[in-house]
């Protein structure tokens, strides 16, 4: 261990690390493949603004928008057509590591449209679409935790489709996915699916946390409100891993883990530091633990590599001092209530912002494809 790497070494203390990030480029280039070969890479996540900035920032794209321009598709269409592509490919490349594992890692996911976060059925509809389209047992679809998503994800895991539940900022909210996942496999279980072979992540976010905490402790500015600064996303996050723990140690668990059920494990998401003040490894080095995966943005990622010291679990045993981060910024004034519910607002805003910016550029793409085929 000691002549080991970084992320080698937090893969050995039981962390899966996937790549928050997926592009035509990465997928081209063989970059995501050295990634996977030399920094212990294992999946991959997406979201609405990694695609917008995938498809608008380069020319990777082009000669597929023209095409599809040529067809006569839509704007919707084409980023259907692109992002379920990358996708599949990027299935493809994990294959290998979906088998060594069981299917519990080499996963890619992808994210219903964001403005369907507040439709149940809609976000059904669309979860079944993506799945069928991108046609790999290694792909999960993403469906963010708002209270309308709840019955989407039971439902969608019932009809036996693996899930990357995402936005997750509350520790209520955190078990009411899980319910919602035990529910889904209940059901998936009375309809005849295998269970072993639905799988399941739970993306509890993080540096959010303390970004929106911080500024309110800044305001505050007492001595004790600025030694509170940077200790939010970190203990709520190891709440959340206490909330996993316990609720997969019930006999409800027991009774789908004898049917074949894996758990659904903890993903550490938005974890690349804000604030320049924080150690740049510090959400992930601070929450390592057996069973969670951490989902990095390539900086983070490197930083992890470069000089991440990684000192096996680091989050079980820290409930008690956890609870008191969160108990003396609730004595400060500070909401906890409030903060995770202003956080999955502009969540969901960046996305569905991210996604009409998307359908924006590609409409104008498709518009000049369109006019040089005149041209021609």
């Amino acid at each position: 261990m000691t002549n080991a790497t970084p992320t080698a070494q937090l893969s050995a203390a039981g962390v899966s690390i996937w790549l928050d990030d997926l592009s035509r480029h990465r997928l081209s280039s063989g970059s995501l493949q050295k990634l996977i070969d030399e920094k212990n890479v294992v999946g991959v996540t997406t979201n609405p603004s990694i695609f917008q900035a995938a498809i608008t920032s380069s020319a990777d794209y082009d000669t597929r928008i023209a095409d599809l321009a040529a067809r006569g598709a839509s704007a919707e269409e084409t980023v259907f057509e692109i992002t379920t592509a990358d996708v599949a490919d990027a299935c493809d490349l994990f294959a290998p590591v979906a088998a060594a594992t069981g299917g519990v890692d080499g996963r890619v996911s992808i994210e219903v449209d964001p403005r369907l976060a507040w439709d149940t059925e809609g976000t059904i509809a669309e979860a079944k679409r993506l799945f069928e389209k991108v046609s790999k047992d290694n792909v999960h679809i993403k469906i963010p935790a708002t209270l309308e998503g709840l019955t989407a994800i039971t439902a969608v895991l019932a009809e036996g489709i693996s899930v990357n539940v995402t936005l997750i900022f509350s520790l209520e909210r955190y078990r009411a996915v899980i319910n919602a996942f035990l529910t889904g496999l209940e059901q998936a279980k009375a309809k005849g699916h295998n269970l072993a072979t639905i799988h399941s992540v739970a993306s509890f976010f993080v540096s959010r946390v303390d970004t929106e905490i911080d500024k309110r402790l800044q305001d505050i500015g007492t001595a004790e409100a600025e030694s509170l600064k940077g200790k939010a996303g970190v203990a709520n996050a190891r709440l959340a891993y206490q909330v996993y723990e316990e609720m997969f140690s019930t006999g409800r668990w027991a009774a789908l883990a004898e049917a074949g059920a894996l758990p659904q494990r903890p993903l550490w998401a938005s974890t690349g530091v804000k604030d320049p003040a924080y150690p740049d490894t510090l959400y992930v080095t601070e929450l390592a633990a057996a069973g969670v995966v951490n989902t990095m943005p390539e900086k983070t990622l490197e930083a992890t590599f470069d000089h991440g010291v990684v000192a096996g679990d680091t989050i079980t045993g820290t409930y008690e001092d956890a609870a008191g981060v969160l108990s003396a910024l609730e004595g400060l004034g500070i909401s906890y209530k409030e903060v995770v519910s202003i956080l999955e607002t502009e969540g969901l805003d960046k996305f569905v912002a991210s996604w009409n910016e998307l359908l924006a550029d590609v409409e104008h793409a498709l518009a000049m494809a369109g006019d040089d085929a005149l041209i021609r």
